[in-house]
């Protein structure tokens, strides 16, 4: 009897680490986690910003937001991508910080 009680006491062991492995792999160490959006109003807007303030878009760069400046207007911020301004990995970093607003006629 206590024999088996030492097995059952493994096996429940075992199963509980295999269930913390489990929950600890879908919670990647090393993958970048959602960015909170801010309000629409708090958005840079890439049509009209000067390259000062773009650059106070989280994960901006000098050269990126130069780019963003010498190709406008834009249509939707996809067009960034879409027009070859900045590849898809930069893009992703900012596009919930931007929006792109028209000028009214």
């Amino acid at each position: 009897m206590h024999g088996r009680l030492k097995t059952i006491a493994l096996a429940v062991s075992l199963v509980c680490v295999q269930a913390c492995c489990a929950s600890q792999s879908l919670a990647k160490p090393g993958a970048e986690q959602p960015t909170p959006s801010p309000p629409p109003e708090a958005r840079i807007d890439i049509n009209h910003a000067a390259t000062e303030q773009l650059l106070k878009v989280p994960g901006m760069t000098r050269s990126w937001a130069e780019r963003i400046v010498r190709f406008r207007p834009y249509r939707s911020k996809q067009d960034l991508v879409d027009q070859g301004v900045m590849p898809s990995a930069v893009y992703d970093r900012i596009k919930n910080y931007i929006i792109a607003h028209h000028d009214k006629p």
